[in-house]
């Protein structure tokens, strides 16, 4: 039985359907969510749903009872609750008795600069000290991060951000999804550590430029950027992990591609050009 715990989300949900494409059986694959109410999509395909709430323990040991691979995707939130709740499920997958516990990190975990990587080392260093057979999935930055904007900037003539001149290894929700379903499905996959970015790397710029209308980026210093995403608003946490984001990304935090997503996926990644064309289509 592979269990997917937040498989509400667009990246969890994503990744069921990925198993179902790539053959899985659905009595094989669990949805493990908060409200399973929202997961009735799933349910008409006949996966199975199970309660699992990251702070209540007792339903993350339901959930991943008879579970033989389990995918942690990671929590939102404050960093001391994110890293709790990871801990919660990964105790819930040592009494399992799992044979792979597979976790959505983030590219370059051990040195990105990024504020929201602390996270993802603290979990990783939990998941190293259980003992359990791990996969680590690095996801790089979803294309989505910036390309979901699109529309509006196009109104305006503008794409804002504070990145500068800094390259970023784009790569689709879908595409790191379907790679996460991948490794599920494969064998021998414990200890291993996929970096998962995109074919080349591009800058803000060179977005905006895709677009086909006069669409120029706009870079700010930090301080005008976290004013205008306050303005928009944006609750201050977001605030602060964007614009810390983009300072990262200008000092060359997400610039470099590694080839592990195009290796399982068997195939180039989404190009930009394509990714802008579906985001101005969606």
């Amino acid at each position: 039985m592979i269990v997917v715990t937040g498989a509400t989300g667009p990246y969890g949900r994503q990744v069921v359907e990925h198993l179902l494409d790539l053959g899985v059986p659905a009595a094989g694959i669990a949805a493990a969510v908060r409200t399973p109410a929202r997961a009735v999509g799933l349910a008409a395909r006949g996966v199975a749903l199970r309660t699992a709430d990251y702070d209540r323990p007792g339903t993350l040991r339901t959930a991943l009872a008879g579970a033989t691979k389990v995918l942690l995707v990671s929590s939102t939130g404050p960093d001391e609750v994110r890293v709790a709740q990871h801990r919660a499920v990964i105790d819930a997958a040592g009494e399992a008795g799992v044979d792979l516990l597979a976790y959505t990190s983030v590219t370059g975990a051990p040195a990105n600069p990024m504020g929201l990587a602390r996270v993802h080392r603290a979990t990783e260093a939990a998941l190293a000290a259980s003992g359990l057979p791990v996969a680590l999935l690095r996801n790089g930055w979803y294309t989505e991060n910036h390309t979901g904007t699109l529309r509006d900037a196009v109104a305006r003539g503008v794409l804002a951000g504070s990145a500068g001149t800094g390259r970023i290894a784009f790569a689709s929700r879908a595409e790191l999804a379907e790679a996460a379903a991948r490794v599920l499905t494969l064998d021998g996959q414990a200890g291993r550590v996929y970096d998962l970015t995109g074919d080349t790397a591009r800058t803000l710029a060179e977005v905006a430029a895709q677009t086909g209308t006069p669409v120029a980026y706009q870079d700010l210093l930090p301080e005008a950027y976290r004013r205008l995403l306050t303005r928009a608003g944006l609750p201050a946490p977001a605030v602060e992990l964007i614009v810390d984001s983009d300072r990262c990304i200008a000092q060359g935090a997400l610039e470099h591609p590694t080839g592990d997503l195009r290796a399982l996926l068997g195939r180039p990644t989404e190009t930009l050009a394509a990714a802008v064309t579906r985001a101005l289509e969606e």
